[in-house]
């Protein structure tokens, strides 16, 4: 086979040597590359680093409620209570003998309780074109895009859980109104008096959170099942309690102390003591908030009747995209007995 000689152009002379451009002078050279004799792709010069960064951020939801899941697409989450009653009451009155001609009859007053259901919509959209360049980049965008609606998923669903929403009149674990509000003890002498955690003892501590605990068992005539084992707080007052010693001569952390010896574990719960970004400033006026509360399914709960979905995809010819569509359907924080929960301002 011949080969034509096209011809050549002299560019002068470059490290010794006579350069020629032809079609040469489509390649992009930079002068670092022509001087030491060498040209290098630019995209060749770069140590690629595979970990894509996503955003910082974090959800505790699913720590602090128990999420039940299944349901469909139904519209209200519906409870049913009961309340019993006896004519009488039910000390001295149930005595009986045996020439009475009548026993007092045991009543139940029934009930059902509603709470609302939203559904939710998100969608991804990746572009025909981004697409081809992933094969060759070794990215998926598509499931970066996922990534993504998940975060966006699960800050709902923090939010959702912790103050509601109340666009739509719904609230969370922190602002519920029917749940009783009390400040944190004041101590200290008469014009630096305090309620902030960080300027009392650990005893004094332990008796806001064993107050709190009382409180709200008392309010559930001491049922045995339904003493509070969860205290969520801001991260501040946690890691305060979590890093500082009860004495500079003892080795136990204040959170230590506290575990060990609240009114709750001596009464064979388990309690649990945990941080949320949701509690700074939740309580009146701006305070910081601690919520107490009996974490367990009989007493609260949020339904996932659908969990985050991957509903349709399609091909849009017109954006020259694919898109897909993903919804769900989820329910308000069910809270079933209100006075097993207590709000303590001011820590």
């Amino acid at each position: 086979m011949a080969f034509k000689n096209v011809g050549t152009f002299d560019l002068g002379t470059v490290g010794g040597q006579a350069a020629k451009r032809g079609n040469a002078q489509a390649f992009a050279m930079n002068d670092a590359g022509i001087a030491s004799g060498q040209a290098f792709l630019q995209s060749e010069l770069e140590k690629r680093d595979m970990l894509v960064r996503t955003p910082l951020t974090s959800f505790t939801y699913s720590r602090d409620i128990p999420i039940r899941v299944g349901g469909g697409w139904a519209e209200f989450v519906s409870a049913m209570q009961v309340g019993y009653g006896v004519s009488g009451g039910s000390g001295d009155n149930l005595y009986h003998s045996g020439g009475a001609n009548g026993i007092p009859m045991v009543q139940a007053d029934f009930g059902k309780g509603l709470y609302k259901t939203h559904m939710i919509a998100a969608g991804t959209r990746v572009m025909w074109i981004d697409m081809q360049r992933g094969n060759m980049t070794g990215r998926n965008l598509d499931s970066l895009l996922r990534d993504g609606l998940r975060m966006t998923y699960d800050k709902h669903m923090d939010e959702n859980t912790y103050t509601g929403f109340s666009r739509y009149g719904t609230y969370g674990l922190l602002n519920n109104p029917d749940v009783m509000v009390t400040s944190a003890a004041e101590v200290g002498e008469t014009s630096s008096k305090t309620t902030a955690f960080k300027r009392k003892t650990p005893d004094q501590i332990l008796d806001d959170i064993n107050t709190a605990i009382l409180a709200a068992w008392a309010a559930s005539e001491y049922d045995r099942d339904a003493i509070p084992n969860h205290i969520i707080m801001p991260y501040e007052q946690y890691n305060y309690l979590a890093t500082t010693r009860v004495s500079s001569l003892a080795e136990k952390t204040i959170l230590t102390f506290l575990l060990e010896n609240n009114v709750a574990r001596q009464n064979g719960a388990d309690l649990f003591i945990g941080a949320t970004i949701w509690c700074k400033g939740a309580g009146v006026s701006g305070k910081d908030r601690m919520a107490v509360y009996c974490n367990k399914e009989r007493y609260l709960a949020m339904d996932e009747l659908v969990p985050l979905t991957r509903a349709m995809t399609g091909p849009n010819t017109a954006q020259f995209c694919y898109d897909t569509a993903y919804a769900g359907n989820l329910s308000e924080v069910e809270v079933f007995y209100d006075q097993t929960m207590l709000y303590v301002d001011g820590i």
